[in-house]
């Protein structure tokens, strides 16, 4: 597959930062698919730290990677925790393509994303000169940019987004009447809890309803949901570094099992915080430190919940270890 080139040409300095070499998605990805993608055969300060163990999910690897190939504009949407923005990270890291990851808070302004003028000292005298923002700095680069939490930006930071939402989009930098023409290689791809449709479940406080005329504008929707069981035991178990003994595997089987029940309240609207991978991996952790689950279930995870919730956190566990949590009082034991 040939690498899409929007806009014009990019200059022969620009040439030398396309693609180098091929990858086979079977090999990488472990995905069956005879498909070929684009990568770069060297890794730069920008490309993220590769994961070793980190398991795709087909469908939104492969809308990842059409990103990548096609320059499509790839929408990942999810519950938090699921992995969205870890996804397209290790894509990324696998093509050595290089990645940067803002959060859209409501502190994000068009200022940081377009650039200000600031004062500089040049020649022993302050002058006032244009510093560009991320935006500008990643089209004009092979920068694969990710916009994570996309339905919290604030509306005015949509409408600057939407310029370059187009595969050939152009921006225009009205602060110095230039024109920016995308590189061959700048990539473009959110991650978001609602596709664009704001909070109306009260699970997500903040988000806001995105414009149909910019939804439009993005070419692939994924969606990404939490890893099978098994998966995420093997993954718990590989960075945990436990033996692979019986009994290490089905305690953090149970540890999974409690997270998924917290997820499945969550969507029910039963609780208000959930268990992802990565509390998970901490309960993990802090159990090989305190030699005791529960100890580390409460420092981990539910000193973290609203004190309505605890007694529902707590029978979760209960149901899971066949411990009743609130009566477990051992000595805190550190290693």
């Amino acid at each position: 597959m040939n690498i899409t080139s929007p806009g014009t040409p990019p200059s022969p300095a620009a040439q030398t930062l396309l693609p180098d070499t091929i990858v086979c998605i079977r090999d990488v990805f472990s995905i069956e698919s005879n498909l070929k993608v684009p990568a770069y055969s060297q890794t730069t300060e920008h490309v993220p730290e590769l994961d070793p163990d980190y398991i795709f999910n087909r469908e939104t690897t492969l809308s990842i990677l059409a990103g990548f190939v096609h320059n499509r504009r790839v929408m990942i949407q999810g519950y938090h925790g699921t992995g969205k923005s870890t996804h397209i990270e290790q894509v990324a890291a696998r093509l050595n393509w290089p990645c940067v990851r803002i959060n859209m808070d409501v502190h994000i302004s068009r200022m940081d994303l377009i650039g200000k003028d600031a004062i500089a000292l040049k020649d022993g005298q302050q002058i006032t000169e244009f510093r560009e923002g991320i935006l500008p700095w990643a089209l004009q680069n092979n920068i694969a940019l990710v916009f994570d939490e996309y339905d919290a930006a604030r509306p005015d930071i949509m409408f600057v987004i939407q310029r370059v939402l187009e595969a050939s989009g152009k921006l225009t930098l009205l602060e110095q009447n230039r024109i920016i023409t995308p590189h061959a290689a700048f990539r473009l791809f959110a991650t978001t809890n609602t596709i664009g449709l704001g909070d109306t479940s009260g699970l997500y406080h903040g988000t806001q309803q995105i414009n149909q005329g910019q939804m439009d504008r993005w070419s692939i929707v994924s969606t990404l949901d939490y890893l099978p069981h098994e998966d995420e035991v093997n993954i718990i178990m590989k960075r945990t570094e436990l033996s692979k003994k019986k009994a290490d595997r089905e305690q953090i089987s149970r540890m999974v099992r409690v997270a998924t029940l917290t997820r499945n309240a969550f969507m029910n609207g039963d609780l208000a915080t959930l268990m992802s991978l990565r509390t998970v991996l901490t309960w993990a952790e802090n159990t090989k430190i305190f030699l005791d689950p529960a100890i580390a279930f409460r420092l981990s995870f539910l000193n973290r919940c609203d004190e309505s919730e605890r007694p529902t956190v707590a029978e979760f566990y209960q149901r899971c270890f066949g411990e009743n949590l609130s009566e477990t009082n051992r000595e805190m034991m550190l290693t």
